[in-house]
């Protein structure tokens, strides 16, 4: 078993609201799956220089993100990078929940972020898509 910590992608364009997806994660959203770090992503360009280096285990995405958002971002992702990581959007209102369904988000949280939900949240989506046992 690896003791290396799970990395979490940041996005947003706003600073206080990567540091507000960070606090409601937390540093160890389950006990299970040991600490995490965070890589913070201020632009696209960022975002897809983590992505495409293959050191992220998962992206949690502002849906909010100007000039280009999360919902939007989430979708690229997922239809141009093989084994895409899990992508977790953040967005304003409960009603935006269907186009970050349609953005092909594995998860969606709601701001105001609620701790627990936020950290129960990336504890499920990081342990159902754990990487495989390579045996042999």
């Amino acid at each position: 078993m690896s003791t290396q910590p799970l990395t979490i992608l940041v996005f947003s364009h706003r600073p206080e609201v990567r540091e507000s997806i960070i606090t409601a994660v937390g540093r160890r959203p389950a006990a299970d799956l040991g600490r995490v770090t965070f890589v913070e992503a201020e632009t696209v360009a960022d975002v897809i220089y983590h992505m495409d280096a293959g050191d992220t285990d998962l992206a949690i995405l502002d849906g909010e993100a100007q000039p280009t958002g999360g919902m939007g971002l989430c979708r690229q992702l997922k239809h141009e990078i093989d084994d895409c990581p899990p992508i977790v959007i953040a967005v304003r209102r409960k009603d935006d929940r269907w186009l970050a369904t349609w953005s092909q988000a594995d998860a969606v949280l709601v701001h105001p972020l609620d701790p627990l939900t936020a950290a129960e949240t990336v504890a499920d989506v990081l342990r159902s898509h754990k990487l495989p046992t390579v045996r042999g």
